[in-house]
């Protein structure tokens, strides 16, 4: 499975390398990321196992990890991938999403976003995209909705986190049918951070 690089504005998603190790290292650094306990972002100890597992996942069909490029100086800033990629249902899961924190709130997670889902539903045809994070995590909640997806319910102890948490996750998507309209107000907000 080819997997695109993405262009916007402000934000160029490509493919995940392995060479992009330091560069993400230097991105979760910049706020400690690692220390966030509603989400998982790879740290000095766990970035290769995380990598390899984005990668395996690409070699498998059900992933496409990219690493998240600021346009105006090059610097890899974050992470975002599809996963749970399911061509037959021709759904997936927009997810692993994280910003270094000083590019937080400056429109490049909506970019990014935009550049995802515009790709999925034209370039993929995809009927469904959703998106499933922590319930603790307010921030991440109110960006999703932000992006124009439909809160669709909690899924309890979806997953175990590092710390041993058994987290309940909230479910988002956005089908097809919705594209259109969530696509233009996506578009009037990009157009007015430009």
């Amino acid at each position: 499975m080819s997997q695109p690089t993405l262009n916007g504005q402000r934000v160029q998603l490509r493919p995940l390398q392995r060479e992009d190790r330091a560069a993400l290292l230097d991105a979760a650094a910049d706020g400690e990321l690692w220390n966030l306990s509603v989400t998982v972002v790879p740290n000095e100890d766990t970035i290769d196992r995380y990598i390899e597992t984005a990668l395996a996942g690409r070699d498998a069909g059900t992933v496409m990890p990219f690493a998240v490029v600021r346009l105006r100086d090059g610097k890899v800033v974050g992470s975002t991938r599809y996963w749970k990629i399911d061509r037959a249902n021709r759904k997936l899961e927009i997810g692993h999403t994280w910003l270094a924190a000083s590019t937080q709130r400056t429109g490049i997670n909506r970019e990014a976003k935009y550049l995802l889902l515009a790709h999925a539903f034209e370039a993929m045809q995809c009927v469904r995209v959703q998106f499933t994070t922590d319930e603790r995590n307010e921030k991440s909640r109110a960006a999703i909705l932000g992006v124009g997806a439909t809160q669709e319910g909690v899924v309890r102890h979806e997953r175990i986190m590092p710390d041993g948490r058994k987290r309940n996750s909230v479910r988002f998507s956005i089908i097809d049918d919705e594209w259109p309209g969530v696509k233009a107000m996506l578009l009037a907000k990009l157009d007015r951070r430009a």
